[in-house]
Parts: C-alpha cells; sequence; structure tokens
C-alpha cells in the first residue's frame, strides 16, 4: 500500500514540486490550497503524513497541525514556512509537529524529515 501525503500549501509552485517529488518516491499525494480545504481532506483522505504551510489564505496552518495530532490516530505533521522565527517553531512543535523546516529547502532535506517523521523520529526544527 502507497503511503498517502496530504500536503496544504497556497502556493501553485510548490504544490507541484511535492506532488513531483513525493510521487517520484512513491507517495500518493493529496494537495489542499487552504486550511479550510486542508482539514476537510485530513478528514476524508485519512492520509499517513500531513505537510502543512503556517500562512494559508483562510487561517493558520496551525488548526491543521492540531487536527491531524489529535486525531483519533495521531497523523505526523511538517510544518513548513517561508516566514520563519523562535516563536512560530516553537508554537508548531507545541502544537504537535513533528518537524519544522523553513523554506527554501532541498528535496534531501525534505526527504529526510519525511522519513524520520512517518518513523516516529521527528520533533526538530531545520
Amino acid at each position: 500500500m502507497r503511503r498517502r501525503v496530504l500536503v496544504v500549501d497556497d502556493e501553485a509552485d510548490f504544490l507541484a514540486t511535492y506532488e513531483r517529488l513525493l510521487g517520484r518516491q512513491g507517495y500518493e499525494v493529496v494537495t489542499a490550497t487552504s486550511r479550510a480545504a486542508g482539514l476537510a481532506a485530513l478528514a476524508g483522505e485519512a492520509p499517513h503524513l500531513v505537510i502543512s504551510d503556517l500562512r494559508l489564505p483562510d487561517g493558520d496552518g496551525l488548526d491543521v497541525v492540531r487536527a491531524a495530532c489529535g486525531a483519533r490516530e495521531p497523523v505526523p505533521v511538517i510544518v513548513v514556512t517561508g516566514y520563519p522565527s523562535d516563536e512560530t517553531r516553537r508554537a508548531a512543535l507545541a502544537a504537535g509537529a513533528t518537524m519544522f523546516l523553513s523554506k527554501p529547502f532541498t528535496a534531501a532535506v525534505l526527504l529526510a524529515a519525511i522519513r524520520s517523521s512517518m518513523n516516529g523520529t521527528g520533533a526538530r526544527a531545520t
């Protein structure tokens, strides 16, 4: 069974990159471009991992983090942002994110974060 990754990001270029990169790695990729769509996909798609941007057009990506981590079967979450700060890193990790990545990052960094998060060895910032 292919592992399903939900990517929540409002930037089309990033979504296309995630789909291409993760698809090549054998992941099934589900995308959402807003907080609301991300929450709906989280409930309907049963992802194995969530990658969520913090700044979304209709709200805070931390809502997606909290929903994923608070689910009956918690889902690991990697938070990505183009506006990193110590405060946002702490907030993301406190909400339950397993990893915090600052944009831009390399494909190798993302893939390592995915492997770490899915194996339960996350909870760090880069």
